[in-house]
């Protein structure tokens, strides 16, 4: 098993099971001892705002709230700098914990030693 995953969630409330099943690996990983990195990108950046996560809704699936307050306190989340820049959304905008980075830094997370990377 890989002891560190990142992972890549593009989609959110435009595609919910996807956003749903990215957010739910990456609890279970952290849950599970393993080191995760989740990184918000396209659609999902909006979830790095405040109260954003509790307006997601799907049937049967874990509250997004609860499993990004797990992956804030056993993981890594990172919003995606130009992700943001387009949603103009700042460092002062962000919930507690969850940092911007660039690709630069998302490549050298991913290609870390016993590293797997997902992207949903």
């Amino acid at each position: 098993m890989a002891k560190k995953l990142v992972i890549k969630v593009t989609a959110g409330a435009d595609a919910p099971e996807r956003c749903s099943q990215a957010f739910t690996v990456a609890a279970v990983a952290v849950a599970s001892g393993v080191e995760v990195s989740l990184w918000l990108t396209g659609e999902s950046a909006w979830f790095a705002l405040r109260g954003r996560a509790a307006e997601f809704e799907l049937p049967h699936a874990a509250p997004l709230p609860d499993l990004l307050d797990s992956l804030l306190a056993g993981g890594r989340v990172t919003l995606c700098t130009q992700c943001a820049a387009r949603r103009e959304i700042t460092e002062k905008d962000v919930i507690e914990g969850v940092r911007i980075a660039g690709a630069q830094v998302f490549v050298q997370e991913a290609l870390g030693d016993e590293t797997q990377a997902l992207v949903y």
